[in-house]
């Protein structure tokens, strides 16, 4: 399989779907529509949306019916961005490489575009177009809604931030990781295992699975944070450490976090042995998330 072509395909049609589910740049309050679009096209990667097509073809299912909900999960991790990158929060000039949403658009209108695109997600895992059964779509609505709020993401946000310049342990950075980031990786790789069509043993194995490369994903960040490139990555590098951010490297130091990074990306590749070819793309996308370096 060829990940690049399998990776452009995909945010192919994850773009086109969301240029169509997103309000038009021309609509009134127009300000507010161009910051969402400036934001969701900024050249992300779409690892989520990808991620979440994948399981559902490891399980037999198709893009058609995985592609709205891909879309609505990327809405929301884009959300998260523009909120992270906000003076109160990370203060961040650069993300994906071009000047971050309240730099350009104001903090009000960033505020507001994050919240509208969050609200926009909703507004798409709820529309009766969504090619899923109802009985999936409520199961799909629950997982993705835990993962976004205090349960998962935005919990990990407020634990991430009171842990800043303090001397954490571990279990901490665990938190703070599994949550934070963690949370919407494990969400796409469920969503996309249930409506695909997943019985309850691969639902259990690709829930494993998930839990395993979302914190190695997030590993991977905290070692790129140290090691990268600005240019390469589009972002500020350093400043988690420069912030005190509660990170592996932090308390194990880099080569320890790496080996963490690789034992956890070996016990994720074990939960993928019995799908067969139909996982090769999680596994590729798996490996190419802790080695990329942009």
């Amino acid at each position: 399989m060829d990940l690049k072509h399998y990776m452009e395909r995909c945010r192919a049609s994850v773009d086109k779907q969301l240029l169509s589910l997103l309000p038009s740049k021309d609509m009134r309050p127009e300000k507010l529509h161009q910051a969402m679009h400036y934001s969701v096209f900024a050249g992300g990667k779409r690892i989520r949306p990808i991620l979440m097509i994948a399981s559902c073809e490891a399980v037999g299912g198709d893009i058609s019916q995985v592609l709205p909900t891909a879309c609505a999960m990327e809405m929301i991790h884009t959300y998260s961005l523009i909120h992270d990158d906000l003076p109160a929060m990370d203060d961040d000039n650069f993300r994906r490489g071009i000047a971050t949403n309240h730099k350009v658009f104001g903090e009000d209108t960033a505020i507001l575009a994050g919240d509208a695109l969050l609200t926009q997600a909703f507004i798409t895992l709820s529309a009766a177009t969504t090619p899923i059964t109802i009985d999936k779509q409520t199961q799909v609505l629950n997982i993705i809604a835990t993962a976004s709020g205090a349960a998962g993401m935005v919990g990990g946000q407020v634990i991430d931030m009171e842990a800043e310049g303090d001397v954490v342990d571990l279990d901490t950075v665990n938190y703070i990781h599994s949550h934070k980031t963690g949370a919407l990786i494990l969400a796409s790789i469920q969503c996309g295992a249930l409506i695909g069509g997943a019985d309850k043993k691969a639902f259990t194995a690709l829930t494993s699975f998930g839990q395993d490369a979302g914190l190695a994903f997030q590993i991977a960040d905290d070692i790129l944070d140290i090691e990268g490139n600005q240019q390469q990555l589009g972002k500020d590098i350093g400043s988690d450490q420069q912030r005190g951010k509660a990170t592996y490297p932090a308390v194990m130091g880099v080569e320890k976090s790496r080996q963490r990074m690789e034992q956890l990306q070996r016990q994720a590749m074990d939960k993928l042995i019995h799908f067969g070819d139909n996982a090769e793309a999680l596994r590729q996308i798996s490996q190419y998330i802790i080695n990329r370096s942009s």
